[in-house]
């Protein structure tokens, strides 16, 4: 299927995965090919290997300085799944006996499941139930500390609703408890500064994907706090400076770095127009008859947008042919679950499986967003004329 063709679909999922960017294929077909950097980065004897291992370590430095990490505390991972994975099991093993984890009801299943896995194994976990809003608030935290917490994970950007956690009030609390915190930070770049140097932040989640880079590559901010304690889950070779063993994959790799290096920050000019056509699309939805927004208002990305529709007759599926959108999470729509994002906000079933999100990235237009809003508006019209 050709997806440039004029009767596809407009694409309004860059909160589930993003196109790859031009400039990044690119530098990712530089690694690929016997004219290219194909070596094995493991392979410091000869020079084939050596120039991967400089792809490698250029694309750290990349990845390093937009978050304002040390190079050297960033492990290569497979995507954010695996970092969080490594984050809190290779820090709850390191501890040695079970303790109590705290999360929130609205994190992503990579987090979710990874804390029943660890409650299977004796630990103690209490998920945050959010505001109304979709937020945790730093007094939420710090109420729910426990004198044996040991590790506090909570994402930075919600990937269904957009809103924004204080990590920087939540970890300065966290930390003077003594406990590790976690943040999975897979859809912040872009969309928020981090500067790692400054933040309370021991261990944070990163993806590619999410960013106009390749799938299947991500990487895991390891703290000095953290990093002592921390246990392997792959073992085979020690790579990674023995957090994470297996050859790795030059050219995702060099893709990743090439995202981040290209990723805009708040206040720049790719990020202001993007918030200018969320704030078209937005408002053009929100005068729609029965469309609500999904948590909070204010303290948000504009990138992301969930909506409720209170129509009985409303079906998302039918907008399919014109506008590629979610009605949950990929996470959920794998087994066609409601969101328990929009559960957990106090929304009943019927209102969670009619509510979709939208999000605009790099390559969307405003005559896309204006195609949008008259689709949905299109859509509204023909369910109203139902019930009669």
């Amino acid at each position: 299927m050709d997806l440039l063709m004029s009767d596809a679909p407009l694409y309004f999922d860059y909160a589930a995965t993003t196109p790859v960017d031009d400039r990044v294929i690119q530098t990712m077909l530089g690694c690929l090919g016997r004219h290219a950097h194909f070596g094995n980065p493991a392979s410091s004897g000869h020079i084939y290997g050596r120039a991967a291992r400089d792809a490698v370590e250029l694309a750290r430095e990349q990845v390093a300085e937009r978050v304002g990490a040390p190079p050297a505390s960033l492990v290569w991972t497979s995507g954010a799944t695996e970092s969080n994975n490594l984050a809190l099991k290779g820090v709850a093993q390191g501890l040695g006996q079970p303790g109590h984890l705290l999360t929130s009801q609205l994190e992503h299943k990579a987090v979710l499941d990874t804390a029943a896995e660890l409650e299977r194994q004796g630990w103690a976990v209490t998920r945050l139930q959010p505001d109304p809003s979709g937020l945790i608030h730093p007094a939420m935290v710090q109420d729910a500390l426990r004198a044996d917490t040991r590790l506090v994970s909570l994402m930075a950007v919600n990937n269904e609703l957009g809103t924004v956690t204080d990590i920087a009030a939540i970890g300065e609390r966290v930390r003077a408890h003594g406990a590790v915190f976690h943040v999975d930070a897979a859809q912040a770049v872009g969309k928020l500064a981090i500067d790692l140097a400054s933040l309370p932040v021991d261990l944070m989640s990163f993806s590619a994907h999410k960013v106009y880079g390749p799938k299947g590559i991500g990487a895991l901010f390891v703290g000095p706090r953290a990093r002592a304690g921390m246990r392997a889950q792959l073992h085979g070779g020690g790579h990674e400076q023995g957090l994470r063993s297996g050859t790795l994959a030059t050219h995702q790799i060099a893709g990743m770095g090439s995202a981040f290096a290209l990723a805009g920050q708040p206040g720049d000019g790719e990020y202001q127009r993007l918030a200018q056509l969320a704030k078209r699309l937005r408002e053009g939805l929100l005068a729609l008859p029965g469309i609500t927004l999904n948590g909070c208002a204010t303290q948000r990305v504009p990138h992301t947008l969930n909506l409720c529709i209170d129509q009985a007759r409303f079906n998302s599926a039918a907008l399919a042919t014109q506008l590629a959108l979610s009605t949950t999470s990929a996470c959920n729509s794998a087994n066609n679950a409601a969101s328990h994002v929009l559960l957990a906000l106090g929304l009943d079933e019927r209102r969670a499986r009619n509510s979709i999100r939208l999000s605009v990235g790099r390559f969307t237009t405003e005559a896309q967003v204006d195609k949008a809003i008259a689709v949905l508006a299109s859509a509204l019209t023909t369910a109203s004329a139902a019930l009669w």
